[in-house]
């Protein structure tokens, strides 16, 4: 059974930063591209960014880019997604999904981040 289990949200004031991880089981981590997804209530899942199987060919959306870096370790079967220079805008629950940009085959349960003073 595939799991994947965002952790790391929380409450951080705005320019602050968090780091989430995503613990991945039950299938081969190290062969597939993953990604980080986000949604705000009301509104549909945005794509954050993604990265190769081998940690290559790292892609971000313009609105996280040079802000957010996404790493993974696949020794430990985990993705990371650090977050700097937080903003308001940047609230919403972030999942992690299995999957490059637009092809995602699972994702789990997400982690709420809340940007706010």
């Amino acid at each position: 059974e595939v799991q994947l289990q965002a952790s790391g949200g929380g409450l951080v004031q705005p320019g602050g930063s968090l780091r989430l991880s995503c613990a991945a089981s039950g299938f081969a981590f190290n062969t597939y591209g993953m990604s980080w997804l986000r949604q705000v209530p009301g509104k549909a899942l945005e794509w954050v960014s993604s990265i190769y199987s081998n940690g290559g060919d790292i892609k971000y959306a313009e609105s996280v880019k040079g802000r957010f870096t996404i790493s993974r370790d696949n020794a430990k079967n985990t993705l990371y997604l650090q977050m700097n220079s937080l903003k308001p805008e940047d609230s919403a629950v972030y999942f992690c999904a299995r999957g490059p940009k637009g092809l995602y085959s699972s994702w789990g349960p997400g982690t709420q981040v809340t940007v706010s003073s």
